[in-house]
């Protein structure tokens, strides 16, 4: 059952980022973000209420999925698709696999883990190898060209997913399934973005093209609603840290999409900083490599 939800996060988020790209265009970002989880709450309590799934909760509980919604189900969608106006969505999958070096952190401040050595080693492979990858596009003086500000959304979302992450591992803990904590923090996500709607005066435009609507509904259906469950359901059973490397793994996918969709074209630069944000991921999620086996030795 583990690997079966580990190999779906990875093949279906993988395939939500240029779903995400598709989104951007005629309708207000915020709009978008609320109109994915406006829809993907509403299925997510209809299934859960309908397989009498919904597990008793306590004040508690509601605080902490409300942190859950504004920082999963929302603050970070909306840095995301922001982010991607100036970037492909293979590298912004790419940033987001960052997430495992986010949840080393916060698994220390939050619960004590202490993380390892290799951390610090892992963290350096990740920045030099993003540094790589995006430097040819740092350099293209265009509008939409890819700047530190995008780079910067870009990472903000990534925090606030692990810091979800965090909740998630909160609600395990207290024996909460994804099933009810995920159907209460969307609900809460949607609030939180139409208060920001309304406080923003964003209005809620519509796109009718089929493009757009298809992929929003498969960003909430298939991304959203089964893609948060497989993937929170993972970090229930082997915890945040080790469920992150599927963050690690999907960018493979997306950039494949990317080049298919987008025309990413791959060069030295881009293909050796791939291959250090996978291998620093892989290392501080304790994979265990010959040449570092042996340095310890």
């Amino acid at each position: 059952m583990t690997q079966f939800l580990y190999f779906s996060t990875v093949l279906i988020w993988g395939t939500t980022w240029i779903a995400i790209h598709w989104q951007l265009g005629e309708v207000p970002i915020l709009t978008s973000v609320f109109y994915r989880f406006a829809l993907a709450a509403t299925i997510m309590m209809f299934l859960v209420l309908a397989s009498r799934r919904l597990q008793p909760t306590n004040k508690q509980d509601h605080g902490f999925m409300v942190l859950q919604g504004m920082c999963m189900f929302s603050l970070n969608f909306v840095c995301v698709y922001t982010a991607g106006l100036a970037m492909s969505s293979g590298l912004l999958a790419v940033i987001f696999s960052a997430s495992t070096l986010f949840n080393a952190v916060n698994s220390r401040v939050f619960w004590g883990e202490k993380p390892t050595h290799l951390v610090f080693a892992a963290s350096i492979m990740g920045i030099a190898g993003l540094s790589l990858m995006f430097w040819p596009e740092l350099e293209v003086d265009s509008g939409k060209g890819v700047d530190l500000g995008s780079i910067g959304f870009a990472f903000l979302g990534t925090f606030f997913f692990s810091l979800g992450n965090m909740i998630s591992v909160r609600h395990s803990r207290k024996g909460l399934k994804p099933f009810t904590s995920s159907a209460y923090a969307m609900i809460y996500g949607a609030l939180f973005l139409a208060a920001l709607l309304a406080i923003t005066s964003t209005p809620l435009a519509w796109d009718s093209r089929p493009q757009y609507i298809g992929s929003l509904f498969y960003l909430a259906i298939i991304g959203t609603v089964a893609g948060f469950t497989a993937y929170l359901s993972l970090v229930g059973r082997i915890g945040a840290n080790k469920a992150a490397y599927a963050t690690v793994m999907f960018p493979v996918v997306a950039l494949a999409l990317s080049t298919m969709f987008e025309g990413y074209e791959w060069s030295i630069s881009s293909v050796s900083g791939l291959a250090l944000v996978l291998l620093g991921n892989g290392i501080i999620l304790g994979i265990k490599l010959p040449f570092i086996t042996r340095a310890k030795n």
